[in-house]
């Protein structure tokens, strides 16, 4: 029995198994531990994000996070989805939708009038994933500073 609930600070280490699990796929980052404990950490205590959990028994195999925004588009809060991923023994078995559902519900409480997420694009599983849950491409690019 799959479980989703808010992430605490005892998730955090299978939480950074996961992100390592996550980050081996995902062309534009390195795993370091130390920092997905800071990063994690700062989430859970922020007071304006959120972390959901997939919990199988006492173990966690799926998680997501929604960190708050202001857009001046929308003219005001918006949620940036990040790292959804599920354990690979896992997957095909609903969890993420799961997991999503519970962040759209969540943002959609909040008063979000935008959720948006960042996906690698040779991540074809997740793309195709995510448009069966009726997410749609924009004409945005991503952009960072080198």
């Amino acid at each position: 029995m799959i479980t989703i609930r808010t992430a605490t600070s005892a998730d955090v280490e299978q939480m950074v198994e996961l992100l390592s699990e996550l980050f081996a796929i995902e062309a534009d980052f390195v795993f370091d531990r130390d920092k997905q404990v800071c990063g994690l950490r700062q989430l859970l205590e922020s007071g304006k994000d959120r972390v959901f959990v997939a919990e199988s028994g006492k173990h966690v195999v799926g998680m997501c996070s929604v960190q708050t925004l202001i857009s001046t588009a929308e003219g005001g809060p918006v949620g940036l989805l990040e790292d959804l991923i599920v354990t690979a023994a896992f997957r095909r078995q609903g969890i993420g939708e799961k997991l999503l559902a519970a962040a759209v519900d969540w943002a959609e409480r909040q008063g979000f009038k935008r959720l948006q997420l960042l996906a690698d694009k040779n991540n074809l599983p997740a793309l195709a994933f995510y448009e069966k849950q009726a997410w749609c491409q924009t004409q945005l690019i991503c952009l960072r500073k080198c």
